[in-house]
């Protein structure tokens, strides 16, 4: 109960927004800034008319949020897993960090969207190019992070390791894995933001479903309270995401939380 409670205590600025918000756009009367009870009112037409059976969910809702949700996500993991593992490597190669630190360097400095055409000229418009996309874009600060909390390990642990005759798999997880691990989880909280960023724009191009994909027939359509409204269900997706991230966060790092407290 308290924690509900605490939750709600820090969502109080919510309602003030809203009837600011509110007050500000039916005073000035434009149509590029709908009010929110309009917003919201597209919003409930967009997504929620449905038949009961199906939660009132429309066919947009159920076409276009879990196909989004689907690729972000997989290109999220995709990213995580492949950028742990080389950075884990990395982290512990100091010879290959420097031979291969001026290519990350020049790969993340290239904005996703400007390879788009090269991404659609290599796996044609679908799903495989949009998940592509955002792993190119986010793998880099897990990359990065994991190579750093890789490299600085206490060398005491590491002369530790070696003493008891520890493999290379058991130094893998019981040592570098969990030394790098706060480490890891940092990139991967800036990459599910990025994610989200990126599975918009790579849907904006060529798709036919997706929260993109609505935004833009929305935008096409002259929709302003459609385009709002997509626009809130985009801010509300990251918003959930980051909360399950850190809960998951907290309880995977809790150790390192004790051990923090007990030094």
């Amino acid at each position: 109960m308290n924690r509900v409670l605490r939750a709600a205590g820090r969502l109080w600025a919510v309602p003030v927004v809203l009837v600011i918000w509110e007050l500000v756009t039916r005073a000035a009367e434009d149509l590029s800034f709908p009010p929110p009870t309009t917003i919201a009112a597209s919003m409930y037409e967009m997504w929620l008319t449905g038949p009961p059976e199906r939660l009132w969910l429309t066919d947009a809702a159920l076409e276009n949020i879990p196909a989004s949700v689907g690729r972000l996500l997989a290109g999220w993991v995709l990213a995580g897993v492949i950028g742990t593992a080389v950075g884990l490597v990395l982290g512990r190669r100091p010879l290959y960090f420097r031979f291969v630190d001026p290519l990350v360097q020049f790969a993340r400095a290239i904005p996703p969207p400007m390879l788009l055409p090269f991404f659609m000229a290599l796996f044609a418009i679908g799903p495989q190019m949009q998940i592509n996309v955002i792993v190119f874009g986010i793998i880099w600060p897990v990359l990065i992070n994991a190579a750093e909390g890789a490299r600085h390990i206490d060398r005491q642990y590491v002369d530790t390791a070696r003493v008891f005759g520890l493999s290379l798999k058991q130094r893998l997880f019981l040592l570098v894995l969990p030394a790098a691990m706060p480490k890891i989880f940092a990139g991967l909280r800036v990459s599910l933001s990025l994610a989200l960023i990126l599975m918009v724009i790579s849907e904006l191009v060529g798709s036919t479903d997706g929260i993109g994909f609505q935004l833009l027939d929305a935008q096409r359509s002259y929709d302003l309270p459609g385009v709002w409204g997509t626009i809130v269900v985009l801010g509300v997706l990251g918003y959930v995401l980051n909360s399950a991230f850190l809960a998951a966060e907290r309880r995977v790092l809790s150790w390192h939380r004790t051990a923090k407290q007990t030094t």
